[in-house]
């Protein structure tokens, strides 16, 4: 049965690795009827801003999307298309998987799950100058908005995760010692949610930079980690970091009404074009999107699949230290599909 879905190819590589990724999920045998829409910098030349309303509209109506990367103009410009798209859709929930999976690395037994809040906290948009004198510039301030709800929606979420995937503990990241308010309300909110579960999930919770310390140190010592917005931003691309890079990372944003998928990378504007972008992390998005609408098995065989061809094979692209060209990554994956 074919799942109506909306597909933003993005920008820069984007299309290169949507096109790889499409492309196993073909040799997959799922089946979906793909609505095309456009975001970012591709949406801005075609439509003339950044997110159209008819993308709007797919996402509403599929409540279900797989996405590339999207330019965000540094500095200025339009602001964050993935932050927009979060906050329209009450996405509240990023969830990013890290996994060992390149032999040969500082560590091979990272296996762990960064749950990051994705609608409050400091990218709320609360962002502003102000003039002093002559500098219109003079003094800047940004504002982090956290509600009781939203605490207690998004550690609710990380521990039925751990439960669902047969975690065994959660571990709740804050920084409640210096942002009493903030991060207060987040760890009181967290510690009142994980008594609901004692007996069933294990708990703890650490301090934002103590727990970065600890990811370089053991990270086989977390499972789960549950965090704030501007947090969890950091800390899931750190620990991307120890599993050989964003090229491995995918993710998903999760709210009640829809999700997104995604490869949590940049749009690489720098290699567009050269065919030696790495799929792989889009190809995860893809598993973890079949994974929502409940195809475990497809979503397992395309894991195994990728997993054989880079440590097996010894398919790899450039940024994995090998030279496998994007298409020859995705026609490897295909044939172990």
């Amino acid at each position: 049965m074919r799942r109506a879905a909306t597909l933003i190819a993005g920008d820069g590589i984007g299309p290169e690795i949507t096109e790889a990724t499409l492309s196993v999920l073909d040799a997959l045998g799922v089946g979906f009827d793909w609505d095309e829409q456009y975001g970012g910098m591709s949406a801005v030349e075609k439509a003339g801003t950044p997110l159209p309303k008819a993308t709007l509209d797919s996402i509403r109506q599929t409540g279900l999307a797989l996405k590339g990367p999207l330019t965000t103009p540094v500095g200025g410009g339009y602001r964050s298309v993935n932050v927009a798209l979060r906050q329209e859709f009450e996405l509240y929930a990023n969830v990013r998987p890290v996994k060992s999976i390149v032999p040969g690395g500082r560590y091979v037994d990272v296996d762990l799950v960064i749950v990051r809040e994705n609608t409050e906290g400091m990218y709320v948009g609360f962002d502003r100058t102000f003039k002093v004198g002559n500098d219109p510039k003079a003094l800047a301030q940004a504002t982090s908005v956290m509600t009781r709800d939203g605490c207690r929606r998004i550690v609710r979420y990380a521990f039925d995760y751990a439960r669902r995937h047969g975690r065994k503990k959660v571990t709740v990241v804050h920084k409640a010692n210096i942002l009493k308010a903030t991060s207060g309300l987040f760890l009181e909110t967290a510690r009142q949610i994980a008594a609901e579960y004692q007996g069933q999930i294990a708990s703890d919770d650490k301090i934002v930079d103590n727990a970065a310390m600890q990811l370089v140190i053991n990270p086989a010592q977390f499972d789960v980690i549950v965090t704030t917005n501007l947090f969890g931003d950091i800390l899931s691309d750190e620990a991307s970091g120890l599993v050989g890079g964003l090229g491995l990372a995918p993710g998903a944003n999760v709210g009640e009404h829809a999700a997104i998928f995604e490869a949590v990378h940049g749009s690489a504007p720098d290699i567009a074009g050269q065919g030696i972008a790495n799929p792989a992390a889009q190809m995860l998005a893809a598993a973890m999107m079949l994974d929502h609408i409940g195809q475990l098995q497809e979503a397992g065989r395309l894991r195994r699949a990728l997993e054989t061809v880079i440590v097996k094979d010894n398919v790899r692209t450039k940024d994995l230290g090998g030279s496998a060209s994007t298409t020859d990554f995705a026609r490897a994956v295909a044939r172990r599909v």
